[in-house]
């Protein structure tokens, strides 16, 4: 009898998920436990197996569409097998997903049946999107799965083949016939609907300030070495950042709190959110508690979970529940921006580009560096006053360094 696969519902809040990738068409045989798809909901993409041994019969959910957790997408069965899509199948199949333990968001590859290809759903992707030949692409990834990165790797080679001939395309006027439309889906399609959410939400004012770090950066670089030695990690400017917003965090609580349904909540912890950037958009993974991990222990953590983010390996439980974040835009020579809350919380902490400017200390010139610091607050919980004095506890901070070890 066939089988209904539907679309699982990856925790709590979730209310769409999105078919990213059919890796299986109608009529293709599939093996128990084979990849038949990829799904994404919110910003978590992971791969749908099959539930037994069949022939797709058909598919109901089309790709880049969403629907909500429970849809039946497809249908698993013998070989010409009649469905009758009105009436419930008599073996009914769900992934079934324990809300107390998360998914693991690893891209799976599609497993070798016989002399196929080892590929993931989203290298296939790409590789089809740029027209690539999957057979002629060398695998790096464990057993020769072909990965991201290869396809990468490959798009990048043809391209600069391209230039070496000298091959000169010249690119079409822009005109409306040439503008190509992309439906907004899976994780843009949240951070749109989240970002306008923020901004209608709350009353949101952004102050800025410039710290003179030229001591700290001379810090950094002694303790990264010393560090770099024991345990093969490197202390970031931005590791000492973080250990100063949770420092300055404890002695400023309202900005460690959120503004909910005409309440300001006082949170008891503090659950540091840390943006990461992604290809298809951005996550935030969680230190929960960093008010109890050591400036050593803080860098090794947010490094873990900003490489898990990388890898499609974190867990959503991971990225839930902060309650102030940091977002560094420095590496793009950005220096004062405007970051957007992510409600309900009260403040969030942007890091600019660091640079070197003359400065007179007492009567002396000297070459000092500045770090650009933007902080977006909730107005409804803090006016700008103590907004700012949060600032000036974290200036203090930074431009004192041995207090953040100590």
């Amino acid at each position: 009898m066939a089988v209904e696969v539907v679309m699982p519902k990856l925790g709590m809040a979730m209310k769409e998920g999105t078919v990213s990738l059919w890796s299986k068409g109608v009529g293709d045989p599939v093996e128990k436990g084979e990849a038949i798809a990829s799904i994404n909901s919110e910003k978590i993409e992971m791969d749908i197996e099959s539930p037994a041994e069949g022939t797709i019969l058909n598919i109901a959910v089309q790709e880049g569409q969403g629907v909500p957790p429970g849809t039946v997408i497809c249908h698993i069965g013998n070989p010409n097998e009649k469905i009758n899509i009105n009436e419930p199948v008599a073996v009914e199949t769900q992934l079934k997903i324990d809300e107390q333990e998360m998914p693991k968001t690893k891209e799976s590859p599609i497993l070798p049946k016989g002399n196929r290809l080892m590929i993931t759903p989203v290298a296939r992707k790409m590789a089809q999107a740029a027209n690539l030949d999957i057979e002629k692409i060398q695998g790096t990834g464990p057993g020769g799965r072909i990965t991201k990165e290869d396809v990468q790797k490959e798009i990048e080679k043809r391209e600069s083949r391209l230039v070496n001939t000298e091959e000169r395309i010249v690119p079409p006027q822009p005109t409306l016939e040439s503008r190509q439309q992309i439906a907004v889906t899976g994780m843009r399609k949240i951070i749109a609907r989240r970002m306008k959410e923020s901004l209608q939400s709350s009353a949101q004012l952004t102050l800025t300030m410039k710290v003179d770090v030229t001591d700290l950066v001379i810090l950094q670089k002694q303790a990264a070495e010393t560090l770099q030695k024991q345990e093969s990690t490197k202390l970031t400017i931005t590791d000492f950042v973080a250990k100063a917003v949770v420092l300055s965090l404890k002695e400023h609580p309202k900005m460690n709190s959120a503004y909910i349904e005409d309440n300001i909540i006082l949170n008891e912890h503090i659950h540091l959110g840390l943006a990461v950037a992604l290809e298809k958009g951005l996550v935030v993974p969680v230190i929960r508690n960093a008010e109890n991990y050591s400036l050593r222990l803080l860098s090794k953590k947010g490094k873990e979970l900003a490489r898990c983010a990388r890898d499609g390996q974190l867990p959503i439980e991971d990225m839930q529940g902060s309650t102030f974040t940091i977002s560094n835009l420095g590496a793009y020579d950005v220096e004062h921006f405007t970051p957007i809350l992510n409600t309900p919380e009260t403040g969030i902490l942007g890091i600019g580009s660091a640079y070197d400017t003359p400065r007179y200390i007492g009567e002396k010139l000297e070459k000092r560096t500045i770090l650009p610091l933007s902080l977006t607050f909730d107005h409804r919980v803090l006016d700008g006053a103590p907004a700012a004095a949060f600032l000036q506890t974290l200036k203090r901070y930074l431009e004192e360094p041995f207090t953040v070890i100590l």
